[in-house]
């Protein structure tokens, strides 16, 4: 079912998503907030630029967006799956602790910060070009996956990962960027490169790209360094 998002609120938009049966297309999208919230098994097509918090608190549901996504998409998700086939904008993925995130383009500052895992959910972020700094801030868990597909020289910004007491973050080809004491940074090994083969299948699937020109390249994995813990950033310990 198709509906058009012009003259219409985004209460309205949202209780329309939650009664359908259906995959539900939605056009005409611009800056409207909060949609999809907290929305469980259903599939929701948008076209347009959605507003901040796209799919806050998601339970499930699948949000496809054919265009660029702004701040605070999958605030606090829970599970399911978010597509920006565009890029997206600030503190994507913030706190969440299950699901899946898909940006085929960039992302901006404070991507996934204070990121869980929760019991069995694993959440995790895969930006398809460079993200901005603050990259993993207080990550607690889960995993963010940076495909730098444009070979930037700077596929992340400043201060990627401080605070970070949980989770890993890949990042493809070089990293030309300064850490803080507290991120270890080794070159991704055999098994860790296997154990996101999976997410990157689903992102070349998704965007119709080789799997194989994802896995064929180096990457980075930085973690907590657990000689060195965050909390001395605030106390001699």
């Amino acid at each position: 079912m198709e509906i058009s998002a012009k003259n219409i609120t985004a209460t309205d938009i949202n209780e329309f998503l939650k009664t359908s049966n259906e995959t539900v297309t939605l056009t005409d999208v611009l800056g409207e907030r909060f949609i999809a919230c907290g929305l469980k098994e259903k599939t929701v097509k948008i076209y347009g630029t959605p507003g901040n918090a796209l799919g806050a608190y998601l339970d499930g549901a699948t949000v496809d967006v054919f265009g660029n996504g702004q701040d605070a998409v999958g605030d606090t998700m829970n599970a399911g799956a978010i597509i920006i086939r565009g890029s997206a904008g600030d503190a994507l993925g913030y706190a969440m602790r299950g699901g899946e995130i898909f940006v085929r383009g960039d992302a901006g500052y404070r991507i996934g910060v204070h990121m869980k895992e929760y019991h069995r959910k694993k959440p995790v972020i895969i930006i398809g070009g460079t993200a901005g700094s603050f990259l993993g801030e207080y990550m607690a868990g889960g995993i963010i996956i940076i495909l730098n597909l444009n070979n930037s020289p700077s596929p992340v910004g400043n201060f990627t990962g401080v605070g970070m007491h949980g989770g890993k973050i890949f990042i493809r080809g070089a990293l030309n960027a300064t850490l803080p004491p507290q991120v270890k940074c080794e070159k991704a090994s055999t098994d860790d490169l296997d154990s996101i083969k999976g997410y990157l299948k689903s992102f070349s699937d998704i965007f119709g790209l080789d799997i194989n020109s994802l896995t064929d390249d180096s990457f980075s994995v930085l973690s907590p360094d657990s000689t060195n813990p965050y909390k001395r950033l605030y106390t001699n310990n």
